[in-house]
């Protein structure tokens, strides 16, 4: 079974698609018929990724279109629409993929909160607000999926911008999922992708892939999987962090407020122990 946007000859727009997830994501929706959009920044990287995508491709090089996208600028995703729809003539599915990191601490890098901030959340927003009332309009089945982090949910210390910009990303997606059921003969779903650890160009730098990561191949596995069963929620392992191990970890997370603990008191020293307890229960 697939999401019955994901079928022979509809049309895929994805950002952040000269690498990782996104490029992992086009070369499969390739395979399985779909028109391809690759948004990315204006690169060699984005030349080589359509490339390859249209070796894939049934239809070639006439089912893929390039597009070098700021995603973090509303014309420029607009455009990016624009250009899909003129070319293949609709947008089946939007993955609103693109990332960036690092950012900055609470009280630094100003540059960098306003740099992983224009990228990460305006670009998913830009995106939902430049293709959704078109989605809907065209009466078909299509699917709109962003791609968040654990780290919006679970909010680890250290890059308190990219952990921002992702909790954006869930709220986004959660409010755009709920509004699209409530449209009156809505045909498009909303999904939030949240990757594990993945071997991806934001985090190799000069290494080798960690054992414990995932490949983007991996994810993009359990997404169409997860999409095909109607998930909205995609929360992704990896070879180290369990299902569990996450449920217990965001568990905990929300317990801080119910239990009035102090911020993020996974990390707090005094709780450490209790952490540790809690996160060996079942």
């Amino acid at each position: 079974m697939t999401h019955p946007a994901l079928t022979q000859g509809r049309v895929a727009v994805i950002t952040g698609a000269a690498s990782g997830i996104g490029l992992a994501a086009a070369k499969r929706l390739a395979s399985l018929g779909l028109k391809i959009v690759l948004a990315d920044l204006p690169s060699p990287a984005l030349d080589a990724a359509a490339h390859g995508v249209a070796a894939i491709a049934p239809g070639g090089t006439a089912d893929v279109l390039a597009v070098p996208t700021d995603v973090s600028q509303l014309a420029a995703v607009e455009a990016l629409r624009d250009a899909a729809i003129g070319k293949f003539g609709e947008v089946g599915v939007l993955m609103n993929n693109a990332g960036t990191a690092p950012g900055g601490g609470p009280y630094e890098h100003y540059e960098g909160w306003q740099r992983v901030l224009g990228v990460n959340l305006w670009g998913v927003i830009n995106g939902v607000h430049a293709f959704t009332p078109a989605m809907i309009a065209q009466h078909t089945p299509c699917a709109i999926i962003n791609t968040g982090s654990k780290q919006g949910i679970t909010c680890p210390p250290g890059d308190t911008a990219y952990n921002v910009s992702k909790a954006g990303v869930k709220a986004a997606t959660e409010a755009l999922a709920h509004q699209l059921r409530n449209v009156a003969g809505c045909q498009v779903t909303a999904h939030l992708l949240i990757p594990g650890s993945t071997f991806t160009g934001m985090t190799r730098g000069a290494t080798e892939k960690p054992p414990g990561a995932w490949t983007p191949d991996q994810v993009v596995d359990m997404l169409l999987d997860s999409m095909a069963s109607g998930d909205f929620y995609v929360l992704c392992p990896d070879n180290e962090v369990t299902p569990a191990i996450d449920h217990r970890r965001i568990l905990w997370m929300a317990g801080d407020i119910v239990h009035n603990r102090p911020a993020l008191s996974r990390w707090h020293p005094a709780y450490a122990e209790a952490f540790a307890a809690f996160l060996a229960g079942s």
